[in-house]
Order: structure tokens, then C-alpha cells, then sequence
């Protein structure tokens, strides 16, 4: 495991986090992996809310829906439709 050390830390803090490691009888260095975790994973937390609920609804993809999203006039070719034009036919 990596090793951190903390310099100039200010008393008052230093103080605050002593009484939180007793309070909650823990170590100091556990008491600080525990904030930076739960501080860390906070983060995380809104990051994810930032993103758009998916949608969760219905609807068709098809040709004509497709070409109205590409813009396309002609419907595009599928690899597995009839459409395309096999090697044997060239």
C-alpha cells in the first residue's frame, strides 16, 4: 500500500481530527482513509448524477426512421439484406 505524509498540518485540524478517531475509536491514519474514502466516493456520486436518465420507453428503428436521422433520402443498406450485392453476383 502507498504511504502519505502530511506536513504543515494546522493544530486545530489536527485537534478535530484526533477527537474524530476517538470518538470513533479508530486510529488517526484509519480515521483519514475513512473521510478521504467517503469524501472521494462523493464525488464519484455526483458525477453520475450530472448524466441524463436513460430513456426507457418504446420505439421502432427502422429504415424510414433512420433516414430521417442521417438525413439520408434512400433507405441505407444492411450487411444482411437483400439489398447488398454479393460477391458472387459481381
Amino acid at each position: 500500500m502507498a504511504g502519505l505524509l502530511l506536513r504543515d498540518l494546522p493544530d486545530i485540524l489536527h485537534r478535530k481530527l484526533k477527537a474524530r478517531a476517538i470518538q470513533n475509536r479508530r486510529s488517526m491514519a484509519k480515521e483519514v482513509i475513512i473521510i478521504l474514502e467517503k469524501a472521494l466516493t462523493e464525488d464519484e456520486e455526483e458525477d453520475t448524477q450530472m448524466l441524463p436518465t436513460p430513456f426507457t420507453g418504446n420505439f421502432a428503428i427502422n429504415d424510414e426512421w433512420l433516414g430521417q436521422v442521417t438525413g439520408q433520402t434512400t433507405p441505407p443498406v444492411h450487411p444482411l439484406s437483400q439489398n447488398r450485392i454479393d460477391k458472387e453476383q459481381v
